[in-house]
């Protein structure tokens, strides 16, 4: 393919050359004129592994060029990469400035080709920057519909590609990445983007373009959240006397919990007899020994603030009648050790909310030694609360919290606008077809 790579930076320069030893004829195009010089005479802008060498290959067999002329390179491409900076802002916003500048220019070409490029097909225009979900739709897309004067879509393809490169590694990345996202608008778009890693390996996902967006964000937070954790874990480990390293040998051979799927899927809080009181003992033990433990420290008021969002929900209903299905912290147990939904079930007894409760496994006549002193306790007016069936809480309740994938709530659970407004706390089996209709809320999906 005919590609015209915008931004020859870290992004722009690896995914230029590396495209070009794929076989694509490929164009790097940038305001700077030392980096357009460079490229020409085969020598990388850039300090990268290999970078050098494939990029004196690549420029001496003729499938990498670079220019300052952006009316020339998207007139002779099929696809434009765009690979701009994405700095942030003084006040940590985001700055759009460059993606807004390149995206009117490249626009503005296509309305001479009618929305065509590279002699035949129409083009299409893949943001390979960084940004925030909603950037590509909401500013960058009408940007190019007026320059262009055509629909995306339509007259011209649009995606988001984000890059999983690392610096130092970038090239390797590149042949051999851990995954490949499109964000597409339409099929075409999609196909476009793929065609240009025809033939590399890993998992491709095919997903609307705010998803592409947020996917680099998730990644590189939870990359920021990991050297985190551990860096506090091994400074906590220090001060005890442990070998932190040893620790997380250990930590890290758990591949079932640990470095898993478990634990990552947007739901409700977390509660229980285990978690709470050994973060508290933790960071307790952080402090005692004078270790700065920030990320620690601020899980616990992470999850309360996340239960919070339930009864703000409830709150902008503007109901009254409330009804919550699931009390126990886990599914399947009747242990209502600091579970969550207990907590909320008080915070919004505590408002004054017409409360009915039911849980399969959380009867009173059953409850003996330890949750019945934790339920006189905590929610002294439990028993008044808890109703005997499913049927009850829905002939009570204006809305309706789900916090139990219990068969008996989910088969009675109304669709529709029929019935009361339903809040998912746990991310329902059918939640994505349940989004579409009036009254149902989702927590953080």
């Amino acid at each position: 393919m005919k590609v015209s790579v915008f931004g020859l930076g870290y992004v722009g320069c690896v995914s230029a050359a590396c495209l070009a030893s794929m076989g694509h004829e490929v164009v790097g195009v940038d305001v700077n004129q030392v980096k357009v010089d460079l490229v020409n005479d085969g020598k990388a802008p850039v300090v990268e592994e290999r970078i050098g060498e494939l990029i004196a290959e690549v420029v001496r067999s003729g499938a990498l060029r670079a220019t300052g002329d952006v009316r020339e390179a998207v007139l002779h491409s099929e696809v434009s990469l765009v690979c701009v900076g994405t700095p942030s802002e003084p006040n940590g916003s985001l700055c759009t400035t460059y993606l807004e500048r390149v995206t009117e220019q490249i626009g503005a070409v296509l309305a001479e080709r009618g929305g065509r490029g590279g002699g035949s097909g129409r083009h299409t225009v893949v943001f390979r920057s960084t940004m925030l979900p909603g950037t590509c739709l909401n500013l960058l897309v009408p940007l190019l519909e007026k320059q262009a004067g055509g629909t995306a879509g339509v007259d011209f393809g649009v995606a988001v590609n984000p890059e999983f490169l690392r610096e130092g590694t970038s090239v390797r990345d590149f042949f051999d990445p851990p995954k490949t996202v499109v964000g597409e608008l339409g099929p075409a778009s999609g196909d476009a983007v793929l065609a240009l890693y025809d033939g590399l390996p890993g998992e491709v996902f095919r997903v609307p373009v705010p998803t592409a967006e947020a996917i680099k964000y998730a990644d590189n937070a939870f990359h920021g959240l990991k050297i985190g954790f551990a860096n506090e874990l091994g400074a906590v480990c220090q001060a005890l006397g442990v070998d932190s390293h040893q620790v997380m040998d250990v930590f890290l051979a758990d591949r079932k919990l640990n470095i898993s799927p478990a634990y990552l899927r947007p739901g409700f809080a977390f509660g229980g007899s285990c978690l709470p009181k050994d973060l508290r003992s933790l960071v307790h033990a952080a402090q005692r020994a004078d270790v700065s433990v920030p990320i620690l420290s601020h899980v616990l008021p992470s999850n309360s603030a996340h239960l919070q969002r339930a009864v703000e929900l409830v709150e902008r209903t503007g109901k009254r009648r409330v009804g919550l299905f699931g009390l126990s912290f886990k599914p399947g147990t009747d242990d209502l050790r600091e579970s969550p939904l207990v907590e909320l079930a008080e915070r919004l007894f505590g408002k004054g909310y017409d409360l009915k409760i039911y849980d399969a496994n959380v009867s009173l006549s059953r409850l003996i030694g330890a949750n019945r002193e934790y339920i006189e306790t905590r929610l002294p007016h439990l028993a008044q609360l808890l109703a005997d069936s499913v049927d009850e809480v829905l002939e009570h309740a204006e809305v309706c919290l789900v916090g139990t994938r219990e068969p008996a709530v989910l088969s009675a659970l109304p669709h529709g606008d029929a019935g009361p407004v339903l809040i998912d706390l746990i991310h329902l089996p059918d939640a994505d077809a349940r989004r579409a209709e009036p009254g149902y809320v989702g927590l953080a999906w």
